[in-house]
């Protein structure tokens, strides 16, 4: 218990939407910056899975719930080996988050990140 206290990471929406911004945008990533970028999303993913887990927005809401199965999976997936095909998928899970993030604000399960 005390270990998962101590890796314990309250939610940074400012950091969520900075790191969705960079992949998202007109610029693509830098090769050195794809994996970083990717690893970090899948964090958000995953606190926003945690978050939606305990507010049982699965429950209380279809659309969430699909965008929940949607982040499930893009969570689990590895990133291709291919330099284009790895910025899809690192704009697929900027999308994601987005729109995760979106609708859990939406549904009131998270404060809007400003």
């Amino acid at each position: 218990m005390l270990d998962k206290v101590r890796r314990w990471r309250p939610f940074d929406g400012d950091a969520l939407l900075d790191d969705v911004g960079a992949v998202l945008d007109d610029c693509i990533p830098a090769e050195e910056h794809v994996d970083e970028l990717a690893q970090r999303l899948r964090g958000h993913l995953i606190r926003l899975l945690t978050i939606a887990v305990a507010a049982e927005a699965e429950q209380r809401d279809e659309t969430a719930a699909r965008l929940i199965e949607r982040a499930r999976t893009m969570s689990a997936e590895d990133m291709p080996g291919d330099r284009w095909k790895a910025v899809g998928h690192l704009r697929r899970m900027g999308w994601a988050v987005n729109e995760l993030h979106d609708r859990l604000v939406a549904i009131r399960c998270l404060k809007e990140a400003v």
